[in-house]
């Protein structure tokens, strides 16, 4: 359903935020208006936020015992938030759905389902479709605008991921509405680009001719260079006749800096959404980092800009979706070690550190590596003699006495 048909057969009010934020979208310095979509459609907001969801999309979320190691697979909150919210979205699509809405709106908005008072579903809301407001105990309350007709629903039934947050603001602050102009000058600098390439890649100038021409000859010179216009007439050759001569203009785009102003607007989008430029492939003054400290910017990446929004989710999972019994018993994390292991050789050397100083033990390291258990795994061990930790000091037993392997004699 698009934007539009869900506000047909209703009036539409002054006070209808969502309304004119959708239809208007932002104005910029630069004239271009800017909406979601439209920011969507320059290809470095693309990837940032793409890269940004599909990160999101590979951590499986957790829920844990209260002690943050034993998973709670028995509870029916694991099955939803690990597995499928709902009918419709897999766990790797929900999450990566907050991931988008949060990058673009800063808000995050669910409808939470319940059946004899168990929480059985979560079912996403467009941003755009929400209006959160204040009733009179000041409690919040969701007004959400869906095929024309609105409903409220209660502060207890509405899963609420916000990022950025001012205080007194009920609503996250809006990463595209507060950077409207970076988008927009990007878009403008878009648009030149795709004018000089319809225009055939030619810069302009004028013709010099040494007679006076009349009106038919001016048009028919005219006609002739419409001839030449447009990309897909871009190298042919322009013959020029009876004493014509081409003088041209105006300066080329590496000249006018176009190509600087269009990586520039690049290197800023990433850094509005926190994402090294390299990571989206852009290679600032032609040099690249990938292969050479590739590790450090995925961990610049996982910290400064992943750890900051599973954070909020977390804790939004915390208030909204676990009551204070639940909150006692249970935690909820998303699981980065995907994100974080290293390559092979960095990967042993750290399991084998792990395992040789007893705090994983052999089966622990073979899950790290998705391997299965082997039977005798589940001890830790300790460096040096890789004896059990819970055997140090204790003696072997001695086997029982005999005629044919009599018991050593006892020590005077």
């Amino acid at each position: 359903m698009g934007f539009f048909d869900r506000w047909v057969g209703r009036p539409i009010k002054l006070t209808d935020g969502a309304f004119w934020r959708g239809f208007f979208g932002l104005g910029t310095d630069s004239g271009e208006v800017v909406t979601y979509d439209k920011a969507m459609a320059l290809d470095a907001v693309w990837a940032c936020v793409n890269l940004i969801a599909n990160s999101v999309k590979t951590l499986p979320c957790v829920v844990y015992d209260k002690d943050g190691v034993t998973r709670a697979t028995d509870d029916d909150l694991y099955d939803l938030l690990h597995d499928a919210p709902n009918i419709d979205d897999t766990a790797a699509d929900f999450w990566g759905m907050v991931a988008l809405c949060l990058c673009l709106d800063g808000n995050f908005f669910a409808e939470k389902k319940m059946n004899g008072g168990k929480l059985v579903a979560l079912n996403p809301i467009h941003p755009l479709k929400v209006d959160v407001q204040r009733n009179s105990r000041n409690e919040r309350v969701y007004e959400v605008t869906e095929d024309g007709k609105k409903r409220k629903i209660s502060e207890d039934r509405m899963f609420h991921v916000r990022g950025a947050v001012l205080p007194g603001c009920d609503r996250g602050l809006s990463p595209i509405g507060y950077v409207a102009n970076t988008i927009g000058n990007a878009r403008a600098a878009e648009k030149a680009a795709g004018k000089w390439f319809s225009g055939g890649m030619s810069a302009s100038g004028f013709l010099k001719s040494d007679q006076v021409l009349k009106p038919e000859q001016r048009k028919q010179i005219g006609d002739m260079l419409q001839q030449y216009a447009g990309s897909d007439r871009a190298g042919k050759v322009m013959v020029l006749e009876a004493g014509l001569e081409y003088h041209q203009l105006t300066v080329n785009p590496k000249d006018a800096q176009m190509i600087e102003t269009r990586q520039f607007s690049v290197e800023q989008i990433c850094r509005i959404f926190g994402v090294p430029p390299v990571m989206i492939g852009h290679a600032a003054n032609g040099t690249t980092t990938w292969g050479s400290g590739i590790e450090q910017l995925i961990l610049q990446f996982i910290k400064t800009c992943l750890a900051p929004m599973l954070r909020s989710i977390e804790a939004s999972i915390r208030r909204d979706l676990m009551d204070a019994s639940t909150r006692k018993r249970l935690t909820v994390k998303f699981s980065l070690e995907g994100l974080l292991r290293g390559d092979s050789a960095a990967r042993a050397e750290f399991l084998s550190k792990m395992v040789s100083n007893g705090i994983y033990t052999e089966n622990e390291a073979r899950a790290y590596e998705d391997k299965e258990p082997k039977p005798g795994g589940d001890h830790l061990l300790v460096n040096g003699t890789m004896q059990r930790a819970d055997q140090i000091g204790v003696q072997p037993p001695q086997p029982p006495a005999n005629q044919n392997n009599p018991a050593p004699p006892a020590a005077a």
